[in-house]
């Protein structure tokens, strides 16, 4: 078999197998994951793979394509232990964000531009995605990665900081200890926030429990002037470069520690919600109870 279209079969069971570990169904999404080739985002063969549960990476035997597809982490700078993120994690964070023809998406800490690309086809070429990169080598990367893709737009930048145009989805892949006003604010009507929160503890993996108590992703969403909220996950991510500092560190470690995130259904931006209904409160905004 020509390998292309070996790599083609490989791909289509691959998308099937992660939407299922991710306990998912979503044709587009499959459809996406089966498209975008993964080696085209992460560097020259042999890999680094970083597999569930443990903490040193194991080179592919060979740089042969077809070991990029498993549910596994790839190196992209290990020294730093930055990686292509789990496949399942982002197919289920991708499904709660819902992401449509013809929307656009920014997507905060782009990478090398895998994930981009898959979002970057679920909107469509009626649709468009910006990536927001704060590493410019990262950025580079994934402008050139990117470059066949009409829909995308990537910015080196602070994501925390940066302007764009009104965002259905604002998909976010690091992790914050507080929401940034600027992807509130840049939320149209309807749209749809993606953000992980996470403790110090809340990026260096772990037992899934451990994640539970130190990291968990929110799905927001705007309704006017109304924020709705909801835990969607437990996570364990690199930090976000701009979306954290030591005070509001301690207060979501502080939060964590109580528990009852998962009973969090509001997010409000302002300070007048009682303490019994706030889960986690920041400086002019709280995540609250009903």
């Amino acid at each position: 078999m020509d390998p292309q279209a070996e790599l083609r079969v490989i791909r289509a069971a691959y998308a099937k197998q992660i939407l299922a570990a991710a306990n998912v169904s979503n044709e587009p999404l499959a459809a996406a994951f089966a498209a975008v080739p993964r080696e085209e985002f992460v560097g020259p063969g042999p890999w680094m793979m970083l597999r569930w549960g443990s903490r040193d990476y194991v080179p592919t035997p060979e740089a042969d394509p077809a070991y990029l597809y498993t549910n596994d982490l790839v190196a992209l700078l290990p020294e730093r232990r930055l990686n292509n993120g789990q496949p399942s994690l982002h197919a289920y964070l991708m499904h709660q964000a819902s992401p449509a023809a013809g929307e656009h998406v920014v997507h905060i800490g782009t990478g090398t531009g895998y994930y981009t690309a898959i979002l970057a086809h679920l909107v469509g070429p009626s649709g468009r995605v910006t990536g927001i990169e704060y590493d410019p080598d990262l950025a580079a990367r994934a402008r050139a990665n990117l470059a066949p893709y009409t829909n995308v737009e990537i910015i080196a930048g602070d994501g925390t900081l940066v302007a764009f145009d009104p965002a259905d989805v604002v998909y976010v892949n690091a992790g914050c200890t507080r929401p940034a006003a600027r992807w509130l604010d840049g939320l149209a009507d309807g749209g749809r926030l993606i953000l992980p929160m996470t403790s110090d503890e809340g990026f260096r993996g772990g037992a899934p429990d451990q994640m539970a108590q130190s990291g968990a992703v929110f799905r927001i969403r705007r309704d006017g002037p109304d924020y709705q909220a909801a835990w969607i996950s437990p996570v364990a991510i690199i930090p976000c470069d701009g979306g954290r500092d030591e005070a509001s560190e301690k207060a979501l470690a502080d939060a964590f520690a109580r528990g009852g995130w998962q009973n969090v259904t509001r997010l409000y931006r302002h300070q007048e919600i009682p303490d019994a209904r706030c889960w986690l409160r920041g400086d002019g905004w709280c995540l609250a109870c009903d």
